[in-house]
């Protein structure tokens, strides 16, 4: 027999939480930008995605604004009203991602900005902590492809990456929790900041913004898990011993 799909209050609150969250650091706009929160099922392998319906914005929204549907279709299973073409791309994620389970999508006015004034597609790193939360390189996505209307490409780089630029669009971080989502949005966000600041002080100066090198940011991605969800306080950057 067929298990109901019921709402879920504890996760319509916590949807609701973060999505204060998110609105109160000024990432809202319009009714565009969303999060999706993947909740298990036994008859869904995929699980099911709470999500806010379109038309309303995550700054004005309610629990009833809330709407459940399938992971690998569109299909609503419970509510009554339609999502933004948005969340095809949060679904595919979340399809080819099982260590998913939220997802946060917001237009981003600084990353935007500093994009369309011809800078690199690249994720300059200032500070010690992008790469630890990040966990994996950012992905960019050029401004002419549109992967939430064709999700087609999403499977080339889904596995690389727990954070997408799409150029001149927005920003979507993903994690195992909604809360580590939103601390990779944030710290996206943030040191997208610092570079303009950093681009802007350096020109007055003369001088050169001080980005890490490369090799140094892919050393700091391999320990990434051990920084941020530690088991010990000591030798944490250290490899292990093979033998």
């Amino acid at each position: 027999m067929p298990t109901p799909i019921t709402f879920d209050p504890a996760i319509g609150q916590l949807f609701i939480k973060y999505a204060r969250l998110v609105a109160g650091r000024g990432y809202v706009h319009n009714t565009l930008g969303n999060i999706v929160m993947r909740a298990a099922h036994p008859d869904f392998p995929d699980g099911l995605a709470y999500t806010k319906h379109a038309e309303v914005s995550l700054e004005e929204m309610e629990l009833d604004n809330i709407v459940i549907t399938d992971v690998p279709t569109s299909r609503i299973l419970c509510g009554g009203r339609m999502t933004s073409v948005g969340h095809n791309l949060s679904r595919e994620i979340l399809r080819l991602r099982p260590d998913v389970n939220a997802t946060i999508h917001v237009h981003d006015d600084a990353t935007i900005a500093l994009l369309g004034s011809g800078a690199p597609h690249q994720f300059n790193v200032l500070s010690l902590d992008p790469p630890f939360v990040l966990g994996k390189p950012v992905h960019f996505v050029p401004a002419h492809v549109d992967v939430e209307a064709d999700v087609s490409s999403v499977a080339s780089f889904a596995q690389d990456t727990n954070s997408i630029v799409l150029v001149g669009h927005g920003i979507t971080t993903f994690g195992r929790t909604v809360s580590e989502a939103y601390h990779r949005l944030n710290t996206l966000t943030a040191e997208v900041r610092r570079c303009i600041v950093a681009e802007q002080l350096a020109a007055l100066r003369g001088t050169k913004a001080a980005y890490r090198a490369q090799d140094e940011i892919e050393s700091m991605y391999r320990f990434a898990e051990r920084i941020i969800y530690p088991t010990r306080a000591a030798g944490v950057m250290h490899e292990e011993a093979v033998g």
